[in-house]
């Protein structure tokens, strides 16, 4: 049989394109119970690691509290152990922000997520549409914590429904309230059909190579002290603005127009600079410091 007929034929395929950590390492899955994270279930198991689930119910849809009724019987079936936690996420703007931080804040470090080639390029149109850099249009790096990122959507499903697996049908999916839902639903497939090719595989591509530049441009300005204003007025102006965001970013990154004051004040255009948080840039005998006024 092939792995058109054989399931375990297809986790074989599959599993060629992931990038799991070594067999019997301890891992846990975010466990959603939809098709993706369900997949990334069944392979890590099949992989041989020893796999904690931890499903987390964001109470947003009135019957989330069901989900685990499916994910239960597929996590006995492997013997997996499984955690479930509740968290509130109130209505509002930035919802979907709001629960993925909710989300995060009760899954432990290095949790692996059931990300697809299809999110990924979802990510690149979205931060593109933001307006991001290098650094955003490199979107979600691969390695173990995203281990079927190198997967198609659908080969997710696929694997599921070959495996017998009932998951989880995320209404808010359907949605298009949510700019993700709009970019999946509406922009994905009007690329496809302008471009006559599927966009998924281009825009992974272009996350990659995006990512490389990325990576070297970040190296290169560690090498820029960003206090010394010599050397960031003259160093290569990418390099300097990077040397400078990775200064600023601290609890969060600045905006490009802060950034750009803060140029300004290292080539002497101006003594210092508002950057936000109740703090000024402020230049003295060469060196840039950080000022909080109260």
């Amino acid at each position: 049989m092939d792995s058109a007929t054989d399931p375990s034929a297809f986790v074989s395929s599959l599993l060629t394109r992931c990038t799991f950590p070594a067999p019997h390492t301890d891992v846990t899955v975010a466990l959603s119970g939809g098709p993706d994270s369900m997949a990334l279930l069944c392979l890590a198991v099949a992989h041989g690691l020893h796999v904690t689930a931890v499903h987390v119910d964001h109470g947003i849809r009135p019957d989330s509290h069901r989900d685990v009724t499916l994910i239960a019987p597929v996590v006995r079936m492997l013997g997996v152990e499984l955690q479930v936690h509740r968290v509130t996420v109130e209505p509002g703007p930035n919802l979907e922000a709001r629960a993925r931080e909710a989300r995060y804040g009760v899954l432990p470090d290095g949790a692996m997520t059931g990300h697809t080639a299809d999110d990924q390029a979802e990510t690149v149109l979205i931060n593109l549409l933001r307006g991001a850099g290098s650094a955003g249009l490199s979107a979600m790096s691969p390695g173990t914590r995203r281990p079927i990122l190198a997967l198609r959507r659908h080969e997710t499903h696929r694997l599921c429904a070959e495996l017998g697996i009932e998951c989880v049908t995320d209404t808010t999916n359907d949605s298009n309230v949510h700019q993700r839902n709009r970019v999946r639903n509406e922009l994905l497939p009007l690329l496809t059909d302008i471009s006559r090719r599927d966009p998924v595989p281009i825009l992974t591509r272009t996350s990659d190579v995006m990512r490389d530049d990325n990576e070297l441009l970040e190296e290169l300005a560690r090498g820029i002290d960003p206090t010394d204003a010599v050397a960031v007025s003259t160093a290569p102006l990418p390099l300097a603005r990077r040397a400078i965001r990775a200064w600023l970013s601290h609890p969060y990154p600045p905006d490009q127009a802060t950034v750009e004051r803060v140029l300004e004040v290292a080539r002497g255009e101006h003594p210092g600079c508002d950057i936000g948080g109740n703090r000024q840039i402020r230049r003295s005998k060469q060196r840039l410091s950080i000022v909080n006024l109260g």
